[in-house]
Protein backbone atom coordinates (compact mmCIF):
# COMPACT_ATOMS: atom_id res chain seq x y z
CA UNK A 1 0.00 0.00 0.00
CA UNK A 2 1.70 3.52 -1.13
CA UNK A 3 1.05 6.54 1.21
CA UNK A 4 -1.65 7.46 -0.36
CA UNK A 5 -3.48 4.68 0.06
CA UNK A 6 -2.46 4.20 3.43
CA UNK A 7 -3.64 7.83 4.94
CA UNK A 8 -6.98 7.26 2.74
CA UNK A 9 -7.65 3.67 4.55
CA UNK A 10 -7.10 5.10 7.87
CA UNK A 11 -9.14 8.13 7.01
CA UNK A 12 -11.92 5.66 5.46
CA UNK A 13 -11.73 3.68 9.20
CA UNK A 14 -12.01 6.70 11.01
CA UNK A 15 -15.05 7.97 9.51
CA UNK A 16 -16.30 4.72 9.19
CA UNK A 17 -16.32 4.42 13.60
CA UNK A 18 -17.57 7.97 13.38
CA UNK A 19 -14.93 9.11 15.02
CA UNK A 20 -14.00 13.26 14.29
CA UNK A 21 -10.60 13.66 13.28
CA UNK A 22 -8.57 16.67 11.61
CA UNK A 23 -6.00 16.20 9.05
CA UNK A 24 -2.38 17.88 8.79
CA UNK A 25 -0.71 17.43 5.29
CA UNK A 26 3.27 18.87 6.61
CA UNK A 27 7.02 18.60 5.31
CA UNK A 28 8.41 15.29 6.94
CA UNK A 29 9.09 15.06 10.33
CA UNK A 30 11.43 12.31 11.61
CA UNK A 31 11.88 13.13 15.15
CA UNK A 32 9.66 14.68 18.10
CA UNK A 33 11.82 18.08 17.86
CA UNK A 34 10.84 18.43 14.12
CA UNK A 35 7.15 17.70 15.49
CA UNK A 36 7.32 20.26 17.30
CA UNK A 37 7.90 22.48 14.38
CA UNK A 38 4.48 21.76 13.38
CA UNK A 39 2.38 21.64 16.28
CA UNK A 40 1.51 25.16 16.31
CA UNK A 41 -0.29 24.60 12.95
CA UNK A 42 -2.02 21.26 14.25
CA UNK A 43 -3.10 23.00 17.09
CA UNK A 44 -2.11 20.19 19.84
CA UNK A 45 0.60 17.92 21.17
CA UNK A 46 2.27 15.27 18.69
CA UNK A 47 3.56 12.71 21.10
CA UNK A 48 6.23 10.53 20.97
CA UNK A 49 5.79 6.38 19.64
CA UNK A 50 7.87 3.64 20.64
CA UNK A 51 7.32 0.38 19.35
CA UNK A 52 9.46 -2.13 21.68
CA UNK A 53 9.79 -5.42 22.76
CA UNK A 54 10.61 -8.15 25.28
CA UNK A 55 13.71 -9.79 24.88
CA UNK A 56 12.43 -13.40 23.68
CA UNK A 57 10.22 -11.56 21.17
CA UNK A 58 6.53 -12.44 22.37
CA UNK A 59 5.23 -9.36 23.52
CA UNK A 60 5.25 -6.01 21.74
CA UNK A 61 3.85 -2.78 23.01
CA UNK A 62 3.23 1.03 21.02
CA UNK A 63 4.23 3.23 23.76
CA UNK A 64 2.49 6.86 23.34
CA UNK A 65 4.21 9.65 25.69
CA UNK A 66 5.02 13.10 25.97
CA UNK A 67 7.92 14.07 23.68
CA UNK A 68 9.86 15.57 26.24
CA UNK A 69 9.86 12.83 28.44
CA UNK A 70 12.94 10.67 28.75
CA UNK A 71 11.94 6.75 27.95
CA UNK A 72 13.74 4.99 30.41
CA UNK A 73 13.68 1.00 29.61
CA UNK A 74 14.11 -0.66 33.27
CA UNK A 75 10.98 1.67 34.72
CA UNK A 76 8.72 1.66 31.50
CA UNK A 77 9.44 -2.25 31.25
CA UNK A 78 8.56 -2.75 35.12
CA UNK A 79 4.90 -0.80 34.32
CA UNK A 80 4.35 -3.03 31.54
CA UNK A 81 5.09 -5.93 33.63
CA UNK A 82 7.68 -7.05 30.95
CA UNK A 83 10.97 -7.96 30.76
CA UNK A 84 13.59 -5.83 29.95
CA UNK A 85 12.49 -3.63 26.61
CA UNK A 86 13.97 -2.95 24.16
CA UNK A 87 13.30 -1.32 20.64
CA UNK A 88 12.13 -2.94 17.89
CA UNK A 89 14.22 -3.34 14.33
CA UNK A 90 13.34 -1.22 11.41
CA UNK A 91 12.15 -4.82 9.51
CA UNK A 92 10.31 -5.96 12.82
CA UNK A 93 8.48 -3.19 12.65
CA UNK A 94 7.06 -3.09 8.89
CA UNK A 95 6.38 -6.50 9.17
CA UNK A 96 4.19 -5.59 12.24
CA UNK A 97 3.01 -2.52 11.59
CA UNK A 98 3.69 -1.55 8.07
CA UNK A 99 5.17 1.19 8.98
CA UNK A 100 8.43 2.64 9.30
CA UNK A 101 10.31 4.61 12.01
CA UNK A 102 9.61 7.98 12.15
CA UNK A 103 5.46 7.39 11.22
CA UNK A 104 4.54 5.20 13.76
CA UNK A 105 1.42 6.17 15.45
CA UNK A 106 -1.67 4.39 17.47
CA UNK A 107 -3.06 3.89 13.72
CA UNK A 108 0.18 1.46 13.21
CA UNK A 109 -2.32 -0.75 14.60
CA UNK A 110 -5.21 -0.85 12.42
CA UNK A 111 -2.45 -3.28 10.70
CA UNK A 112 -1.41 -5.60 13.23
CA UNK A 113 -4.36 -7.94 12.70
CA UNK A 114 -2.87 -11.03 14.91
CA UNK A 115 -3.08 -8.05 17.50
CA UNK A 116 0.34 -8.82 18.78
CA UNK A 117 0.86 -5.30 20.25
CA UNK A 118 -0.45 -3.76 23.14
CA UNK A 119 -0.67 -0.30 23.42
CA UNK A 120 0.22 1.67 26.28
CA UNK A 121 -0.28 5.32 27.37
CA UNK A 122 1.64 7.74 29.19
CA UNK A 123 -1.41 8.78 31.70
CA UNK A 124 -0.30 12.42 31.18
CA UNK A 125 -1.65 12.69 27.89
CA UNK A 126 -4.69 11.96 29.05
CA UNK A 127 -5.17 15.67 30.57
CA UNK A 128 -4.53 16.87 26.88
CA UNK A 129 -7.75 17.92 24.49
CA UNK A 130 -6.62 16.49 21.37
CA UNK A 131 -4.37 13.29 20.78
CA UNK A 132 -2.14 13.94 17.93
CA UNK A 133 -0.63 11.49 16.15
CA UNK A 134 0.96 10.23 12.42
CA UNK A 135 -0.87 8.70 10.09
CA UNK A 136 1.32 6.16 9.25
CA UNK A 137 3.70 8.25 7.35
CA UNK A 138 5.29 11.19 8.60
CA UNK A 139 3.87 13.85 6.42
CA UNK A 140 0.35 13.45 7.09
CA UNK A 141 -0.70 13.80 11.05
CA UNK A 142 -3.96 13.70 12.56
CA UNK A 143 -5.84 15.17 15.24
CA UNK A 144 -8.84 13.67 17.23
CA UNK A 145 -10.42 14.05 20.71
CA UNK A 146 -8.30 12.14 23.30
CA UNK A 147 -12.16 11.47 25.13
CA UNK A 148 -12.09 9.87 21.58
CA UNK A 149 -9.32 7.88 22.04
CA UNK A 150 -10.80 5.67 24.57
CA UNK A 151 -14.91 5.89 23.73
CA UNK A 152 -14.46 4.92 20.18
CA UNK A 153 -10.99 4.90 18.92
CA UNK A 154 -9.62 1.87 21.07
CA UNK A 155 -13.01 0.05 21.02
CA UNK A 156 -12.84 0.00 16.99
CA UNK A 157 -9.56 -1.22 17.14
CA UNK A 158 -10.46 -3.85 19.28
CA UNK A 159 -7.82 -2.98 21.78
CA UNK A 160 -7.40 -1.80 25.31
CA UNK A 161 -5.04 0.97 26.92
CA UNK A 162 -2.24 0.43 29.33
CA UNK A 163 -1.86 3.65 31.32
CA UNK A 164 0.85 4.22 33.44
CA UNK A 165 3.19 7.00 35.02
CA UNK A 166 6.10 8.24 32.99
Amino acid sequence: MNNTEKIGFICRFLDKNSIGYEKYEHEQVSSIEECRKIEKAVGGEICKNLLLRNTPGTAYFLLSMKGEKPFVTKEVSKKLGSSRLSFVSEEEMLRLTDTSHGSLGIMSLLFDEEKKIVFAIDRDLLSNEFFCFHAGINTCTLKIRTDELFSKLLPALGREAAVIEI
